[in-house]
């Protein structure tokens, strides 16, 4: 199947203004003709949700969550980046452009990227017209801090509650819609089908988390807004409920998944502290900027840290990459992190951790000026590790954060199904191999709140499929295979439970397919997973009925759409031979243990489509044509 990006033609910077001006619109009175689905309502999911409420069409938008404000999106801490320029320091939206594709470490496609780098400057005004109390300079204007991957200071924050405050101005002008009639919110609902007619997305079907009623909701477009799917690996810094099954579902319906193997490690988290967790927690990347990240330079030095003198320390991000220091992109200070660690001068309960030191700013701005910039920080880690951050360094250690991968979209954010729009981390399209920190919130606002209610009247336009009522023979139809698998999970009454069976494929996944791949471990993994998959389907435990809140149903689901996405994660993780950004495969790196691309035969993006459990799936290629940029090997030294 041949892919189109829908990428306009013309001269990078106008593509976007272009490509609006030739988009057929809806007049306001035909907009009310219009129901749409949003499923999510996280920063791209509310964005989306509000404005397309406000423009007129008649919006259905869903969350598993008791409430929108409580979506994942409230986790991300340090900031969202614009290219504003308020520090002339010499940012513009090329040099966001550009830091964005390089981050990415060239495996991004082009247009998006700059289009994202456009929207930008606009996000910030729409924020800040809704009261998000962005942090102020002296002088009343916005504050920026630097975040990895940059050399100038394009991060704007709010404390360290940024994403918490941008969620509350999207909820906002959510509950503005809601109260209006223009929205209907269903909190406490999970979407466990998608409904396809004529080659259509028409409607979903759903489970009520409260009293498990499944019920149908037709539409006439599907948008889904669901996040990512860290939570293959187990641990993560992702809120237990983050789960792939709403972009598993669209798959298996015919959607094409685009790069799963490129996921992200974040480097600044609470090191693993025992069998017992079930999720990881991060500390900002926005700490990097006053903190400084080093390890001893002698293997198995176990000293306190104030007892290892200055000459005895290794900065080795600073030692390393000296133009970017300690605000290296992700994937490279990961790494970097877990090299140090491997030469056995990790630090910490079993050596798997780098110190985060703070001396040095405390003693230059005074210990005040440190907590108003990250207070809560400093607060929550205190509250985990009992130590206290501002006398001792804390201890960091990389952990499975953000996902690139997803499902893929043409410019106009539509899948390869007509009428299924799919928004921020749960598509593929604007951070390559690898995201910079601070662009989450970015993208997922860019497009809800700016690019999708412009390009969803061009479908509506063009298609002429017409209506479809819930009660249609396919909705019936994939009602009747909700129920089929709810009922098979609580029939089975094995001796393992769901904890069990996702604790052991997240250990496969991290030990195989995680921070470092390799062949062999990458197909031990591809054999394991269908063997713990079939186990689960044998031997797993759900108690409880279909009729309830049953929150070990819920977790059932899930887990089971990981057993199977895992195998494709790792599929695609093999048949990419090469290293770039967060894909790390140890065959394929530079003399001094950097990436080590193969544009000649991967500057693609790998679009899967489905063929069937325990079938290999079909592998179609979108060519990175890169019209503006020239790929290099990617360098932060």
């Amino acid at each position: 199947m041949q892919l189109d990006s829908k990428t306009p033609s013309g001269p990078l910077a106008q593509k976007w203004d272009k490509h609006k001006f030739d988009l057929k619109l809806v007049n306001p009175a035909n907009k009310r003709k219009f129901d749409i689905i949003v499923v999510g309502s996280g920063l791209a999911g509310a964005s989306a949700a509000a404005s397309l409420a406000e423009l007129g069409y008649a919006v259905k938008c869903f969350c598993f969550q008791d409430s929108p404000r409580r979506a994942h999106s409230i986790a991300a801490q340090g900031g969202i980046n614009a290219a504003k320029n308020y520090q002339n320091d010499g940012d513009s939206i090329y040099r966001l452009f550009y830091d964005t594709i390089k981050g990415g470490d060239f495996r991004a496609r082009e247009s998006n990227v700059y289009r994202l780098a456009q929207v930008s400057v606009n996000i910030i005004d729409q924020c800040v017209a809704q009261g998000v109390p962005f942090v102020c300079e002296y002088g009343g204007l916005l504050a920026n801090r630097s975040f990895g991957g940059a050399q100038v200071s394009r991060t704007f924050y709010t404390r360290d509650q940024t994403g918490q405050q941008l969620l509350l101005g999207a909820y906002q002008a959510l509950c503005r819609q809601i109260a209006l009639g223009t929205v209907q919110m269903f909190p406490r609902t999970e979407m466990l089908e998608l409904v396809v007619i004529d080659g259509h997305a028409k409607g979903i079907v759903t489970r009520n988390l409260v009293n498990g009623e499944i019920a149908s909701h037709a539409a006439d477009a599907v948008v889904l807004a669901t996040g990512g799917y860290g939570n293959v690996f187990f641990l993560s810094t992702n809120a237990k409920g983050c789960n792939v099954t709403a972009t598993w579902r669209a798959y298996k319906k015919g959607a094409f998944f685009a790069n799963p193997c490129y996921t992200q490690i974040h480097p600044t988290c609470i090191p693993v502290s025992g069998d017992y967790q079930s999720k990881l927690t991060l500390m900002s990347e926005s700490l990097r900027n006053d903190g400084r990240v080093w390890v001893p330079k002698k293997p198995g030095d176990d000293r306190p840290p104030s007892q290892i003198p200055e000459d005895e320390r290794d900065y080795y991000l600073e030692r390393k990459y000296p133009s970017y220091g300690n605000l290296a992109p992700r994937d490279i200070a990961s790494r970097a992190a877990k090299e140090v660690c491997d030469e056995g001068r990790g630090v910490g309960p079993g050596g798997r951790g780098v110190y985060l030191d703070f001396s040095g700013a405390i003693k230059r701005f005074g210990e005040s000026v440190i907590e108003e910039r990250y207070g809560n920080l400093f607060e929550m880690y205190q509250r985990i590790t009992a130590e206290n951050a501002y006398e001792q360094p804390m201890r960091i250690y990389p952990a499975v954060h953000y996902t690139m991968g997803g499902l893929w979209v043409d410019y106009e954010l539509m899948s390869n199904i007509p009428g299924l729009f799919v928004l921020g981390e749960a598509n593929f399209s604007d951070h390559g191999a690898n995201r910079l920190g601070a662009s989450a919130l970015m993208q997922g606002l860019a497009d809800g709140y700016f690019i999708l209610p412009q390009t969803i009247g061009a479908y509506f336009t063009s298609q002429k499929n017409g209506k479809y009522p819930a009660d249609h023979p396919e909705f019936r139809k994939a009602e009747e295979e909700v129920r089929a698998r709810v009922g098979k999970l609580l029939s089975i009454k094995g001796k393992r439970t769901v904890l069990d069976f996702h604790r052991e494929l997240g250990k496969l996944m991290w030990n195989n397919v995680g921070m470092a791949r390799n062949e062999a471990g990458l197909k031990r993994a591809i054999e394991r997973i269908p063997e713990i998959r079939r186990e689960f389907w044998e031997n797993v435990n759900v108690p409880g009925s279909a009729g309830e809140l049953n929150q070990a149903l819920e977790y059932a689901g899930r887990v089971a759409d990981f057993l199977e996405f895992a195998e494709l994660l790792a599929y695609d993780a093999l048949h990419r031979e090469e290293s770039c950004g967060g894909h790390f495969r140890e065959e394929y790196q530079t003399e001094d243990g950097e990436a080590l691309r193969n544009d000649e035969k991967f500057a693609y993006v790998a679009a899967w489509e489905f063929k069937g459990v325990d079938q290999f799936p079909e592998l179609t290629k979108e060519p990175l044509v890169y019209e503006e940029v020239r790929m290099t090997q990617r360098s932060y030294k």
